[in-house]
């Protein structure tokens, strides 16, 4: 009995640990999104952006195949595949940020691209610390905030996309509107895609304490 509950523990363990790792990569992916709009000609930078979705991507699938074979799960088998599947679409939003730059052939930094991408590393950090106390949800009394922290920082980020449209339209630059509605519209939705994730934890939080 003692080796099965070993066991378990070390799965339960992993599968924390998994998803701390995809949280990071959440994190790492939105500070390189701020150095690309320093420089939209490194296609380095581009191609590293895309590099980390690849392995975030690989995480995500360790982390549904870990939970197909556990039994006993730290959290509900459904909460953590919800968590998952939403730092996932976080990531392959703001990979599709550095994707569009350079489909779009975009050689100096748009408004407000800077100051949002920005924001974006604060709503991962606030996503990566929530991941990290997910081990001791019953004992982590600060995680409401931090989801409220999260939500703050989606409506600043929802302010400068409004602010950057009424901008672009004042221009009559039709490609010009087309492509940078695009690239501001998918930055505001990786923004909303973290709260998505700190909603999730909210009710994770709410269910166990």
């Amino acid at each position: 009995m003692g080796l099965w509950l070993s066991w378990i523990k070390s799965n339960e363990k992993e599968l924390l640990k998994i998803l701390d790792n995809l949280a990071k990569k959440a994190v790492e992916i939105s500070e390189a999104v701020v150095i690309l709009f320093d420089d939209l000609t490194n296609v380095e930078q581009a191609a590293k952006i895309h590099q980390l979705e690849t392995e975030a991507d690989v995480l995500t699938r360790d982390i549904f195949s870990e939970l197909n074979k556990t039994f006993i799960t730290p959290l509900d088998r459904e909460d953590m595949q919800r968590i998952a599947s939403k730092i996932d679409d976080v990531i392959d939003f703001m990979d599709g940020i550095a994707a569009r730059v350079f489909s779009y052939k975009i050689t100096s930094s748009p408004p407000y691209c800077k100051e949002m991408a920005i924001e974006l590393v604060k709503a991962t950090k606030e996503v990566k610390y929530m991941i990290s106390k997910l081990q001791r949800i019953k004992d982590s009394k600060d995680m409401i905030q931090h989801c409220r922290n999260t939500s703050d920082i989606e409506h600043i980020v929802d302010d400068l996309y409004k602010e950057a449209i009424r901008e672009l339209f004042e221009s009559d630059d039709a490609i010009k509107i087309i492509k940078l509605k695009d690239i501001y519209e998918t930055m505001e939705t990786a923004s909303d895609r973290c709260v998505d994730v700190s909603d999730v934890i909210e009710d994770i939080v709410l269910k166990y304490t």
